[in-house]
């Protein structure tokens, strides 16, 4: 579902609780309790922060900065060495 879809679908459903105060109340307490936490949440990333992230593996791919395995046995050798 796109943002756009999703956004559309949470209305629909805002307008059929509109009425009843007491879940309004309980709809607003679990929206604000889902913005803490993605506020909160150090690995959620916006799309600029990702695909800078992504730009900043490739740049260090290109410098040389990376690791490389034949297979699998060296990927895990090295990854039970940390």
């Amino acid at each position: 579902m796109t943002a756009i879809e999703l956004n559309a679908e949470l209305a629909r459903n805002m307008e059929i609780i509109s009425e009843d105060e007491n879940l309004l109340r309980r709809a607003v307490k679990y929206l604000r309790r889902l913005a803490r936490e993605k506020q909160t949440d150090s690995t959620l990333l916006t799309k600029e922060e990702f695909f800078r992230r992504v730009d900043e593996g490739r740049e260090q791919i290109r410098r040389g900065e990376s690791f490389r395995f034949s297979n699998r046995d060296e990927m895990n050798v090295w990854l039970n060495s940390l």
